[in-house]
């Protein structure tokens, strides 16, 4: 390895010795909180308030979901995070055979406003601020969110968080699309505006480059393509007639947090500076916020083990840590079991528990950007911020990321991306403690979360009597409101409120969705 240049994970070369003869003449550090914002949007940074510690959670039904975010809400969490299952994610109710099998596997299986109901029983909407990681079917579950709110007496001006809405890495990386781009994107513009008028502590979007880091790409690549749908998502709003400060201070954004700590605290510097440029520069923002890149991290479920997986502590530590230092607004640090399960109550606690010692017993929070001035970081936030635009120039020479999307671009890049990694893996060009070097053999976990299989039969009951019990005429008539308004074009997010609050389900909706705008199929 001496004799060799040393990159690091996107191919960027790692001088032995950083000095200032690797950076540019720009390369003086600004105040965090300035334009362009490289070290922090805010000026204070966590010197003021540390992060919003948000585990992501969710199994089963509602109630053993509800249970487990109070249990990490008494230790400490400051936030919510919502996974759902994948029947919810593509829009399928419980009882479908396209769900059977998977109610509550990977998140908790949400059907109707009862569902959602319980999830937040004895949770106020008013004080706590909830993510929910959801797309296809993501205006379904923010109107029933809404509605839960309005039930505890809290309006919409009040409710805080985040929905994930972010269709287009669904088709780069992800795969659970309902609808075709076109109508998918018309929904987004329509909850940007909805939330223009209602939501204005509510984030209407995370554009997410976790999902397509998953999938394989690099980190240079995480961050041109995740900024690249962004530019997709404001020319839409743009296109649909909205004003880009109306809802560009609401946009928000999603990034993995892996193994390269340098290169990872580099990126989230360097994203930061490439957003506040294209929003000043490119769309001519105004209000400050708009031009404000706020981001979600999640530590790498890609990098965890099933060999070893204590490991997995040590390597969110790494991670987290990347995340913090880069200066993220929030942060699920994952389990260390979550290469073989969902997290049980220890492996969560333990992930929380880490996020809090970076907190308050690292000393990294002391102080704003504490890498900032490093030769070495400079150096790499400026070649991550050249080499992502390189990316970013091509997707715009190629039209864009709908067309990119439509090519298999970004899919073929991600592919080879991950097919590099694994080859290095296998020539153990790069080490991974416990699968390709250091291993220990009879390493075993002591036990792992298993989702009893009866829940989704109560699941299923608890639908049925649902649908046994509503006004049939009444979700029948909120159901053709969906269908009218869907053929006329005009502003969804009102009629699906409606009949949600009838108790419509997530598959009538999205059925409805289906018999307007048709399915897509790869």
């Amino acid at each position: 390895m001496s004799d060799q240049v040393r990159q690091t994970t996107s191919g960027i070369d790692i001088p032995i010795t950083a000095t200032q003869d690797h950076l540019g003449d720009d390369d003086r550090p600004q105040q965090a909180g300035v334009f362009p914002y490289t070290r922090g949007v805010y000026p204070k940074m966590y010197t003021e308030r540390l992060w919003t510690m948000r585990q992501y959670a969710g199994f089963g039904t509602a109630t053993e979901t509800n249970q487990r975010f109070k249990y990490l809400l008494d230790r400490g969490q400051t936030g919510l995070s919502v996974a759902f299952d994948l029947a919810t994610q593509i829009g399928y109710d419980s009882d479908h055979q396209m769900a059977s099998g998977e109610v509550g596997r990977t998140g908790v299986a949400i059907d109707s406003l009862a569902d959602m109901e319980m999830l937040f029983d004895g949770i106020p909407l008013d004080k706590v601020s909830t993510s929910m990681t959801i797309n296809s079917t993501a205006v379904i579950l923010m109107s029933m969110y809404i509605a839960v709110g309005k039930k505890q007496g809290v309006s919409p001006d009040q409710l805080m968080g985040t929905v994930q809405n972010d269709i287009l890495k669904e088709f780069i990386a992800r795969g659970t699309y309902i609808l075709p781009p076109e109508p998918s994107m018309k929904i987004i513009t329509d909850i940007f505006a909805y939330a223009n008028e209602n939501l204005p502590k509510y984030n209407t979007i995370s554009i997410s480059g976790y999902h397509v880091r998953e999938a394989g790409a690099t980190a240079v690549q995480e961050v041109a393509f995740t900024l690249s749908n962004a530019i997709a998502y404001v020319e839409s709003a743009l296109q649909a007639g909205l004003a880009v400060d109306d809802f560009a201070p609401r946009l928000s954004f999603f990034f993995a947090a892996h193994n390269d700590l340098f290169e990872e605290v580099a990126k989230f510097r360097a994203a930061r500076r490439i957003w506040a440029k294209i929003m000043k520069e490119r769309f001519q923002a105004k209000n400050k916020k708009s031009l404000l890149l706020r981001f979600h991290t999640q530590t790498g479920g890609s990098t965890l083990t099933a060999q070893q997986p204590e490991n997995n502590i040590v390597r969110t530590t790494i991670q987290a840590l990347s995340a913090v230092l880069g200066g993220t607004q929030s942060l699920h640090t994952n389990s260390y079991d979550e290469a073989l399960a969902l997290p049980s109550e220890k492996s969560a606690e333990i992930a929380l528990r880490t996020q809090q010692l970076l907190g308050y017993e690292s000393g990294v929070a002391s102080t704003v950007d504490p890498l900032a001035g490093s030769y070495y970081i400079e150096y790499l936030t400026d070649e991550v911020e050249k080499k992502a635009n390189e990316i970013m120039d091509e997707i715009e020479r190629r039209g864009g990321s709908v067309k990119c999307i439509a090519t298999g671009y970004f899919q073929d890049e991600i592919a080879q991306a991950a097919y590099a990694y694994q080859k290095k893996v296998e020539s153990q060009d790069t080490i991974v403690v416990g699968v390709n070097r250091f291993i220990s053999e009879g390493v075993q976990i002591d036990s792992i979360l298993k989702i009893d299989p009866k829940l989704e039969g109560d699941q299923i009951r608890a639908l049925r009597r649902l649908k046994a019990e509503r006004d049939s005429s009444a979700v029948k008539q909120s159901l053709e409101k969906i269908r009218s308004v869907a053929t006329e074009g005009g502003n969804i997010v009102f009629p699906v409120m409606e009949a949600v609050e009838q108790y419509a389900t997530v598959g009538e909706i999205s059925d409805m969705f289906r018999s307007v705008w048709g399915e897509y199929h790869e």
